[in-house]
């Protein structure tokens, strides 16, 4: 806490002031925590003071308060094309990185607890900077790291305002920026020390050296390229379901009938059920295999019923089982989209509305997946496969413009890979049924992208449907099958233990 205290002092985060009569004060709090290595063991204790920016007032002490944070998807795709050209990753360390935003409110805050001023017991702190907490400390953290990095030759991604391109002659290099976790790949070390170099001198910054762990996912390089795995995150979940002698199940989810929302009683503890679901929504970053049956579950948050929480052990079982599995990435060509979609038709019990689901690879590599009801209900198994259609080429669209600014355009159209005859045979012909004219824009979308060579919609035999894993509940073998070729294994003998 000293340690905390003293940092703040230093860098003049307030000013000791007379209370203004009219003015609104919020609180402080001191948060403690365990900081904890990448294999989850202890680090150090850390204490941090916080401002409770639940008593900011909008219009008051605080304005705009709206932070980009980069999405996975781009983090996976910028990750594969660093594998596939053999560039340095690193992971970067800022130092209380709130705290070099720029506050242009006026905020008043109780003194510390146990830091009190013996010489003006009355005063308030006049806040000169930001402090962890505030509502605006994330926003005005973004920008102020935008607006330098922008000094120094990046811009920011206009597909992902959290990834920062710098590029001159053959010198390339990303910032992948989440709240205050970094990612920075170069396409040299040199250029790499260079950054750093830059960066530490506005910043209280270091580098962590190759990335290792990030967002609470551990990263392990192997010679075929690297595995993210949440096995300690997995672990954490089970333990605090007090599930941790269970016995493992083979899949996440049975083939029966979906969830409805009347099935069974009420859950007696809605808010553990809603914890646990929000913690297996964060574990599908590296565990794809999951997505569906996480989806069927998270439908249900706002009213569980014990069906519904049997459902979500059985899930907690099968990751139990499969707890060291995670997703690979490898050196592969960058040069190919494809990808798989597919809808299982009206299966909602209760709305019957259609769950969509796809997968985009680049080269072998997984980079983005979805499983998601359908806002609308869809009027016959064509239709909903079309805009499972529309969903992943309109996905896809995005990833190749991300593509583009990376400066690694796909010369060839997006594969589209679909089980159903209807749905292909709409999106490259000029077509207009009674029954398909209520989804026009979705059909005119698509095939304008076909007919400007950015996507192709072909036919795959239902067996080798991956996409079906996003939809359904499978059989065991077929289950397995479709979760290997998501790249979803245990970690290769190398990582193995780590």
């Amino acid at each position: 806490m000293q340690s905390e205290f003293d940092a703040l002092i230093r860098n003049k985060t307030w000013d000791l002031v007379p209370r203004p009569c009219d003015a609104n004060l919020i609180r402080c709090m001191w948060i403690f925590k365990h900081k904890k290595n990448s294999d989850g063991s202890f680090e150090r204790y850390k204490a941090r003071l916080v401002g409770d920016g639940r008593s900011q007032v909008a219009g008051v002490d605080c304005d705009e308060t709206f932070s980009p944070v980069v999405k996975p998807a781009t983090i996976r795709t910028v990750l594969s094309i660093a594998l596939s050209k053999s560039w340095p990753i690193h992971q970067l360390d800022v130092q209380n990185a709130f705290l070099h935003g720029d506050l242009h409110e006026t905020v008043y805050m109780h003194q510390p607890l146990g830091f009190r001023d013996p010489n003006h017991p009355d005063y308030v702190c006049r806040l000169k900077k930001l402090l962890y907490g505030l509502k605006q400390a994330p926003r005005a953290w973004y920008q102020r790291f935008a607006d330098y990095v922008a000094t120094i030759g990046f811009h920011h991604s206009t597909s992902d305002h959290s990834l920062f391109i710098y590029r001159q002659s053959f010198d390339m290099a990303y910032i992948l920026l989440y709240v205050d976790d970094i990612i920075l790949i170069t396409s040299t070390h040199a250029l790499r020390k260079t950054i750093m170099s830059l960066l530490a001198s506005e910043f209280a910054m270091k580098d962590l050296g190759p990335l290792s762990y990030f967002l609470g996912i551990a990263v392990s390089r192997h010679p075929s390229g690297i595995f993210l795995s949440q096995s300690t995150y997995a672990s954490e979940i089970i333990e605090r379901a007090g599930m941790t002698s269970c016995k493992p199940s083979a899949t996440p989810v049975d083939t029966k009938q979906k969830l409805s929302t009347s099935s069974g009683t009420p859950y007696e503890d809605p808010s553990l059920y809603r914890s646990l679901a929000g913690a297996l929504q964060y574990l599908t970053f590296t565990r794809p295999d999951i997505s569906y049956a996480v989806q069927q579950v998270c439908l249900h948050m706002h009213a569980p019923r014990t069906e519904h929480m049997l459902a979500l052990k059985r899930i907690l079982r099968y990751v139990q089982g499969t707890l060291h599995f995670g997703l690979h990435l490898s050196p592969s060509s960058i040069t190919q989209l494809i990808s798989y979609t597919d809808a299982d038709w009206g299966g909602c019990p209760d709305t019957r509305r259609s769950t969509s689901g796809y997968c985009v690879f680049l080269g072998d590599n997984l980079i983005s997946w979805s499983s998601k009801r359908q806002p609308t209900l869809s009027r016959s198994s064509a239709e909903a496969e079309y805009r499972g259609v529309a969903n992943v080429v309109s996905e896809s669209c995005w990833i190749r413009n991300l593509l583009l600014e990376l400066h690694f355009s796909i010369p060839h159209a997006t594969l589209v890979y679909c089980d159903n005859v209807s749905a292909i045979y709409l999106s490259g012909n000029p077509v207009q049924h009674q029954r398909t004219k209520h989804i026009e824009m979705d059909i005119h979308f698509v095939r304008e992208k076909v007919a400007r060579g950015q996507a192709r919609v072909l036919h795959v035999p239902s067996r080798h449907q991956i996409a079906d894993i996003f939809t359904k509940g499978l059989p065991r073998i077929l289950f397995d099958d479709f979760r290997t070729s998501l790249n979803v294994r245990e970690p290769p003998a190398s990582t193995a233990g780590e």
